[in-house]
């Protein structure tokens, strides 16, 4: 299985989609010989699709194809050299998976086939479990259905710890210390900007453009930070680096 889980598409700084994590992908588009990428851009709620394909295309080096012209979206994911799902709305990109077909196709096609996936903020979301950690408005009135489930444990992607000047809101910790109160055999993954998590084969990694950690939220222990995955080897089953 190969996954990039990217927290965010790209940095200020940076001009392309994907940016911070180019080498890495690009490093593996050359182990897997890729040349094509097919889009899921469900999430995008107010930009183009063929807008976001071809920024894709332009900042990766590859042909890729936006899901939404396909008749029959399932045998397009049956083809797939890779599949891209972008950012967005997470509630919107869960239900169009759903209501399309796609689940069980992208399950088989990145567990049994060994397709690369590449999501970043709401396609990291969707990778996980479900989609309880996203940090989305449910602008639609989807129920919280089941997502992709390739990574096993909940992520929250664009993580900030920092607590804005009268903001009297929860912060982001104190809404994830709820979830795992009120889900406490759960743990999620709290990935800052410019991160990412990889997968590959049964291998685990994380990398930061900016060089920061990664915090774990588990109910009745301190939270964390982190720069390594040897911290997840109790909770995933790969070999964590």
């Amino acid at each position: 299985m190969e996954l990039f889980l990217l927290s965010n598409g790209k940095l200020p700084d940076e001009p392309a989609l994907l940016g911070y994590a180019n080498e890495h992908i690009q490093a593996m588009f050359k182990t897997f010989n890729i040349h094509s990428a097919v889009l899921i851009p469900y999430a995008l709620i107010r930009s183009d699709y063929d807008a976001r394909a071809q920024d894709l295309e332009d900042a990766l080096g590859i042909k890729v194809s936006s899901i939404h012209h396909a008749e029959a979206p399932s045998e397009v994911i049956e083809q797939a050299q890779c599949i891209l799902i972008s950012g967005g709305n997470t509630w919107m990109l869960n239900q169009r998976l759903h209501e399309n077909g796609l689940i069980v196709p992208i399950q088989r096609a990145v567990r049994e086939r060994n397709v690369p996936y590449i999501g970043w903020s709401a396609g990291c979301n969707v990778a996980t479990p479900s989609i309880r950690t996203t940090n989305d408005m449910p602008v639609s009135n989807s129920v919280v259905l089941p997502s992709l489930g390739l990574f096993p444990v909940q992520i929250n992607p664009h993580y900030i710890d920092a607590h804005l000047s009268g903001h009297m809101g929860e912060t982001r910790d104190e809404r994830i210390a709820e979830f795992c109160a009120v889900n406490p055999s759960e743990s999620v993954i709290a990935l800052r900007e410019g991160s990412l998590l990889h997968v590959s084969g049964n291998n685990l990694s994380y990398f930061s453009a900016k060089g920061q950690g990664f915090k774990v939220f588990r109910h009745g222990q301190e939270t964390l930070e982190y720069q390594d995955t040897r911290a997840l080897s109790s909770l995933l089953p790969f070999n964590c680096q």
